[in-house]
């Protein structure tokens, strides 16, 4: 009998815990959207990504040309002509994927740049995050446009626009 009324007690215990915790969500996307400063620099990336996409198109269509000139010629040149020229074409097919991963690979210019322009963007919305959500109380804020399990959420509980009022950006 004690174990039944102490398991009860322990359940309604737990269930009142439960119900008072606070949720909350955010929409990272409609947040960045209306962020100018987001906005310029994912523009300034596009640009920097495009030139440097063009440089590297530029070189695949010269190493290109050069396999297709050597193809054409290779039963004209000698054995050390055709080596040459392999040597050179392999080469230059080297530089390409160096250039590749420079520009856009896992640690490479674009990755760092992003960086450079996002992060402090990002920090200053999780900070804004972080304060209204000790303010009002709210154990958890999920982002509605990551969590891809939230099938419903009332807009009630949606405190974006607090988050941009709080960074300056009034909507």
């Amino acid at each position: 009998m004690k174990k039944s009324v102490l398991l009860i007690i322990l359940l309604l215990a737990s269930g009142i815990t439960a119900s008072a915790q606070k949720f909350a969500l955010i929409d990272m996307e409609y947040i960045l959207k209306n962020i100018p400063a987001y906005e310029s620099a994912n523009e300034q990336l596009n640009q920097t990504s495009t030139k440097w996409q063009s440089e590297v198109e530029a070189s695949t269509k010269e190493a290109q040309a050069m396999y297709k000139k050597y193809q054409s010629e290779a039963k004209s040149l000698s054995e050390e002509q055709r080596t040459k020229r392999e040597e050179t074409i392999v080469a230059k097919e080297k530089i390409i994927a160096e250039l590749k991963r420079k520009y856009f690979g896992q640690d490479g210019e674009l990755f760092k740049q992003r960086e450079s322009f996002i992060k402090p963007i990002q920090d200053q919305i999780y900070n804004a995050v972080k304060e209204i959500a000790e303010l009002k109380g709210y154990s958890v804020v999920l982002d509605r446009a990551s969590a891809t399990s939230i099938i419903f959420a009332s807009p009630r509980i949606d405190i974006s626009n607090e988050i941009l009022a709080k960074l300056g950006y009034s909507n």
